[in-house]
């Protein structure tokens, strides 16, 4: 696919959307067909930047791209069942931007094997998890939005498109019960890839999933133990969030453009 067209692809999805984070805090019904346009059109250049020559090219913006797609694609999937559209407002002009950073400025790669099955599910269910739990960040920022609205007395002039407080925290607890099945499944996968953490230079990624992965069990249990709820759910919900980020952006950025290196996959 040419660049032209994969630079026009984009365009047109990052400006459906924007339209879609709009019509996300208005509740119309036109989100979901804007919604989908986007996804479809954000598919097709990912297509071209992802894959050439029979391999699997991810630098870091094509990474950010292909992170805020599954994302947006989650979040669209789940609110036909579950009240959070209106976490769209968020994600999806994200969504756009990342697209647009891919198309316009795309990175150094490098390549994964795609005839390994075991890259391809490790690679699979750590985007599902990164997808789920980036949802259940968003739902903290609005869970956090609107307690303080609340305690300012401004809950029903500002928050009229958000459901009830108990509502908004038990969909945050079960997007992080997933999103922690999933990262736990992501770690004991990415085991058969591990040989030499320093030579693969996957030791800080790791160890900082794993750090994550027991920040997001300890909100679980304290939850099931002690029925943590508002600020402390919150806090715990977006620390976990943000070592996970770290974990594989953070590194991901200092390997490849600083240290001009790349991690090492290894198994068929």
């Amino acid at each position: 696919m040419s660049s032209s067209l994969i630079l026009a692809l984009t365009v047109l999805a990052a400006g459906l959307y924007a339209l879609a984070g709009f019509l996300a805090w208005r509740g119309n019904r036109w989100l979901s067909w804007a919604v989908a346009a986007a996804l479809i059109l954000h598919t097709a250049a990912l297509s071209g930047q992802l894959w050439h020559g029979g391999g699997l090219h991810i630098g870091v913006t094509e990474a950010l791209s292909l992170f805020a797609w599954q994302s947006a694609l989650l979040l669209w999937a789940f609110s036909w069942r579950e009240p959070v559209s209106v976490n769209g407002l968020l994600i999806y002009p994200l969504a756009g931007l990342f697209a647009a950073c891919a198309a316009f400025w795309p990175s150094p790669v490098n390549d994964v094997d795609v005839l390994s099955w075991k890259v391809s599910l490790h690679i699979l269910i750590s985007l599902l998890a990164a997808g789920v739990l980036t949802l259940a960040a968003v739902q903290a920022v609005a869970l956090a939005i609107q307690e303080r609205l609340l305690r300012n007395h401004a809950i029903a002039s500002r928050t009229g498109h958000l459901p009830p407080l108990q509502l908004m925290e038990r969909l945050l607890f079960q997007m992080v019960a997933v999103g922690f099945a999933l990262l736990s499944l992501t770690l004991f996968t990415g085991l058969w890839f591990i040989e030499d953490w320093l030579a693969q230079h996957l030791a800080h990624k790791t160890i900082l999933s794993i750090i994550a992965w027991m920040v997001f069990g300890v909100l679980l249990w304290g939850r099931w133990r002690y029925g943590w709820r508002g600020r402390i759910a919150i806090r715990w919900a977006l620390s976990g969030y943000g070592l996970l980020i770290l974990a594989y952006f953070g590194t991901k950025i200092i390997l490849e453009q600083i240290l001009q290196k790349h991690w090492l996959w290894t198994g068929t």
